[in-house]
């Protein structure tokens, strides 16, 4: 039995800090290694918890999801399961390098040397400079600039998280940038090299020209933007004229390669297989057949650049077309004209726009095009969707550069069956998640891009010989040792050189590029459960119960986890994917930053409780978005109700003493208790197929009549120490309330800690999830009196007298067998109701007040 003291009025204040605190010094949630290895895999519950990008600051999108993750957590561990709850950070990648620079007003330039004692221009707001106002420094003062700046994010992360009372295992954490990290990642790379299932290619690659970075498929985004159409005249080389073409593209009228028309378009089949010259530059290109042209688009035939849209790619790679790149990685056409212009007019156009951004580039080639007459119309501004990465700022590029690619079953028909038939074989939370899966799956068009020209990451963990040029051969990668792990390719050196080796002829080269995020944090389960680093962890938690995450990460952290998982152990990392739905404003829209509708979770959690926070999000369902309301957030209002009523109530039942020896020996206390066990049943059914929101439902539904119906009901008669059935009630009230703290903890996580210590050792979240207890009661006692004495309440009301007014005679008419089970709680009604004669009278079809007679009231005088 516990000393603690129950406060003279119990308030939710102070009791985050309090039980976090408390919770740490007892160690509530530490992974017990010998208990897991006493109970087997099967006894462990391991979480592939999402590290959160640390860039900035957490909104009420994480509360509401982790909320998800953490009551199922809270829910197997009461069950008796050893809990593996990591936590992860993510802390790499491009997201960080943009916030370092707007932060302390710096840029990378590889170029610079290392500053020791370099201090940073700013720390704090240094957004608003333009980027030719950035300091620049070495690349390894920028690493360490987004080091100290992750770590400050980091702290500030699991504070809030610490509020929210996640049940983490705070011992068990990583970073995406640690040297255990980048070891593991290297790791796992070199193997899939090994296996021929990483490669290198020279290919066109969609490019961020503000993060100087390739981008991949998975990172994309259609946002509208405006343009226009520009019909240009192609002149056929036979002299007969022109074919007009539609584009939005004029800037890369010098990269063009053919004209592409729909085989089916009779306008345009004469001229298939023949050629027509470009305007301006003059340059002779094919007119070819493709079914992706389409026929009611523009003029319905198409100019093929290298690169303007990825349809572009499509074409270059099925009609196997020349590449004449124009687009340099800053995002300027290039200074040297593509070889196709052989004429001095053609050199001398090209040399107008070399250099120029693409923005400036189309001015100007319009103004060539005006000026020579075959620029024929410019169509009214229209809004097409257009490709962005999705944390930038600027419509995508395509550029050619050679990039490190992994194999994700896009052009392996086998391996893309694979990764269906494992999706198939997990549960999905909601089960309709799995179809937005196969859909990605399904409709990748190009292995996955992994390289990432950034600085912030991990290293690509290869080294090029140099050939007596000084050129870098490709083709001769140079891999370190396994034990040479972590490495960095732009400071270490390869076995078998020496530093003095490095850009010199004969010697080598490392490679600059860093992995992209998703490379590393694709490896969450390896990276949190010890692969390759503590075997019998791994053993323990691998493959592991739950990954939980937003359904908008699906097609980047759930699929990339699932390649790397099927080529390393031909097997899925999970058995369990639990997807949350997303957050809408009151307007119903998405929150996101780039919406600035985002709304953090620091002020909602300190003016409404935790508790009230995590029963908002603990009642949307998995998959299904929530609205929330800052300004006036009901459902966390009705949350803060509940948690409390439940410090109310807690303290009311525990001050009923419970004489030793008692029993249940009253029908309506049975029966009380007999429905307490059906909610137990329900609620953990509902626990078990990840339905925490119908579990909270059934759970908080008979809360409600517990307090308003069977305490006022049973409270008489608990007080009443002469009562023989007072031992009965006060006992039926001890269970109910162990059961009721125990079902409602996973949600009400610190409301339900304080009021169990009240009463009970230990804490409530690892004492055992409530069984039913098997009184034998029936049900319909409860049921019975508590339509009752609805019925008396009603008709007090509407007699406007208060509901302390004695009832001189009260007649209720009800079916046999609702008599039947009023009988049986018919002291209680009596005196809850204040009820001198209580005649029930059997053979109605519903239970109703038949006679009501109040005793008079006294007047109020004058």
């Amino acid at each position: 039995m516990s000393n603690a003291q129950i406060p003279d009025k119990p308030a939710l204040e102070g009791l985050e800090q309090k039980w976090d605190a408390a919770w740490s010094a007892a160690g509530t949630y530490l992974f017990d290694r010998d208990a897991a290895k006493a109970a087997g895999r099967a006894g462990v519950f391991s979480v592939d918890t999402p590290p959160p990008t640390a860039s900035g600051s957490l909104h009420i999108g994480h509360v509401f999801s982790y909320t998800h993750t953490d009551v199922k957590t809270r829910f197997e561990r009461m069950r008796g399961k050893t809990v593996f709850y990591p936590m992860g950070w993510d802390d790499n990648g491009l997201p960080t390098e943009r916030r370092v620079q707007n932060f302390y007003g710096v840029r990378c330039d590889t170029s610079l040397p290392y500053q020791p004692d370099f201090t940073p221009p700013f720390r704090g707001d240094a957004k608003s400079l333009k980027p030719a106002d950035q300091v620049p420094i070495s690349r390894r003062n920028f690493i360490e600039l987004c080091e100290e700046l992750t770590l400050e994010d980091e702290k500030a992360f699991e504070s809030v998280f610490r509020q929210l009372g996640l049940s983490v295992d705070w011992t068990q954490t990583y970073r995406t940038i640690s040297d255990d990290t980048i070891r593991t990642s290297q790791l796992a790379f070199l193997r899939n090299l090994e296996r021929g299932e990483a490669y290198q290619a020279l290919a066109p690659t969609l490019w961020d020209i503000d993060f100087r970075s390739a981008i991949a498929q998975a990172e994309l985004e259609d946002r509208e933007q405006q343009a226009s159409y520009h019909r240009l005249a192609f002149h056929k080389t036979d002299g007969s004229g022109d074919i007009h073409i539609e584009t939005t593209r004029p800037e890369l009228l010098a990269a063009c390669v053919a004209l592409v028309a729909n085989p089916d378009d009779e306008r345009y089949q004469p001229y298939f297989g023949k050629t027509v010259r470009t305007p301006i530059f003059g340059v002779e290109v094919p007119v070819l057949a493709h079914h992706l042209a389409q026929q009611d688009k523009g003029s319905g035939i198409a100019m093929v650049c290298t690169f303007g849209d990825v349809t572009d790619i499509v074409w270059w790679r099925e009609l196997d077309l020349p590449n004449r790149t124009i687009l340099g990685q800053d995002g300027r056409i290039l200074a040297e004209a593509p070889e196709a212009l052989t004429t001095d007019a053609a050199k001398a156009a090209y040399a107008e726009i070399a250099g120029l951004t693409v923005f400036s580039a189309k001015k100007k080639m319009v103004e060539l095009l005006e000026a020579s007459g075959e620029l024929l119309e410019v169509s009214k501004p229209f809004n097409h969707p257009v490709k962005f990465y999705e944390k930038g700022d600027r419509a995508l590029e395509i550029v050619s550069t050679r990039q490190w690619y992994l194999r994700n079953g896009a052009r392996d028909e086998a391996f893309r069956e694979k990764l269906l038939e494992l999706g198939r074989g997990m549960d999905w939370h909601p089960d309709f998640m799995r179809v937005r899966y196969e859909n990605w799956t399904n409709g990748l068009t190009g292995d996955w891009l992994i390289s990432r020209q950034r600085f912030f990451g991990v290293p690509i963990p290869v080294w090029y010989p140099l050939d007596e040029n000084g050129d870098r051969v490709e083709a001769g990668v140079i891999v370190p040792d396994l034990g040479q792990l972590p490495v960095d390719p732009t400071i270490d050196v390869p076995a078998g050189f020496d530093e003095s080796q490095r850009g010199v002829p004969g010697g080598f080269e490392g490679e600059k590029d860093i992995f992209d995020t998703w490379a590393t944090s694709s490896l969450t389960p390896q990276l949190a459960g010890g692969w390759q680093r503590d075997d019998e962890l791994w053993n323990l938690v691998a493959p592991f119960d739950l990954r939980p995450q937003g359904q908008d990460i699906i097609r980047t952290w759930l699929f990339s986890t699932m390649v790397r998982s099927a080529l390393e152990d031909d097997r899925a990392p999970w058995s369990d994917a639990a997807i949350s739905g997303f957050i809408v404003d009151p307007d119903r829209k998405k929150m996101s930053k780039s919406k600035g509708n985002v709304v953090t979770p620091a002020d909602i959690l300190e003016q409404h409780g935790t508790d009230a926070v995590r029963y908002w999000a603990a009642s949307s369902r998995l998959g299904a978005d929530a609205a929330f309301d800052p300004q006036n957030p009901t459902q966390v209002k009705i949350g803060r109700r509940l948690a409390i009523k439940v410090l109310n109530a807690a303290k009311f039942v525990l001050s009923f003493p419970v004489p030793e020896g008692a029993e249940v020996t009253h029908a309506l206390d049975a029966s009380m208790l007999a429905t307490l066990d059906q909610v137990v049943r329900d609620a953990t059914a509902a626990f078990e197929a990840y339905d925490h929101a119908r579990a909270l439902e059934i759970t908080e539904a008979f809360f409600w009549t517990f307090c308003d119906d069977y305490l006022e009901l049973v409270k008489e008669r608990a007080y009443n120490q002469t009562d023989v059935g007072q031992a009965s009630a006060a006992l039926a009230l001890r269970l109910a309330l162990s059961t009721l703290l125990r079902l409602l903890a996973p949600v009400l996580a610190f409301a339900a800690e304080e009021a169990w210590s009240w009463f009970e050792d230990g804490s409530v979240h690892t004492a055992g999830w409530p069984q039913p207890l098997g009184t034998g009661g029936d049900p319909a006692v409860l049921h019975a009196a508590s339509a009752a004495l609805i019925g008396i309440r009603r008709a007090k009301t509407e007699a406007k007298a208060s509901q302390k007014t004695p009832v001189r005679r009260l007649v209720l008419r009800a079916p046999d067998a609702t008599v039947a089970a009023l009988t049986l709680a018919e002291g209680d009604l009596r005196a809850v109701g204040r009820i001198e004669s209580l005649e029930l009278l059997p053979g109605a079809d519903a239970l109703s007040v038949e006679t009501v007679e109040l005793a008079p009231q006294p007047e109020t005088g004058a």
